[in-house]
């Protein structure tokens, strides 16, 4: 979804609230409300490739064992695969 600045720091401000408030933050994109659980993890992304730079705020969350449908590809969408979970747990374990 692309928006106009003023309705993107709309949203940021309203997402920050939200998360802010321990609350779920609720979105549409294209047709399809998208809730972000409070237990989200928030990360930062950059990227830069031939002369273009690109920065993301990311979140991602488990979604319920019941909801089968396209787990993997909103995995695969928000960035979260099996290396950075294993890395993340090694991160962990080696941490305790």
């Amino acid at each position: 979804m692309t928006l106009p600045v003023a309705e993107f720091v709309a949203k940021l401000r309203e997402l920050a609230d939200t998360l802010e408030q321990g609350g779920d933050f609720s979105v549409d994109v294209e047709g399809e409300t998208v809730t972000v659980a409070k237990s989200a993890i928030l990360s930062i992304e950059h990227e830069r490739e031939d002369g273009r730079e690109e920065l993301e705020f990311q979140l991602s969350w488990e979604t319920d064992a019941d909801d089968e449908d396209g787990d993997e590809d909103e995995e695969e969408a928000e960035g979260v695969d099996d290396e950075d979970e294993a890395e993340a747990s090694d991160k962990s374990e080696a941490a305790a």
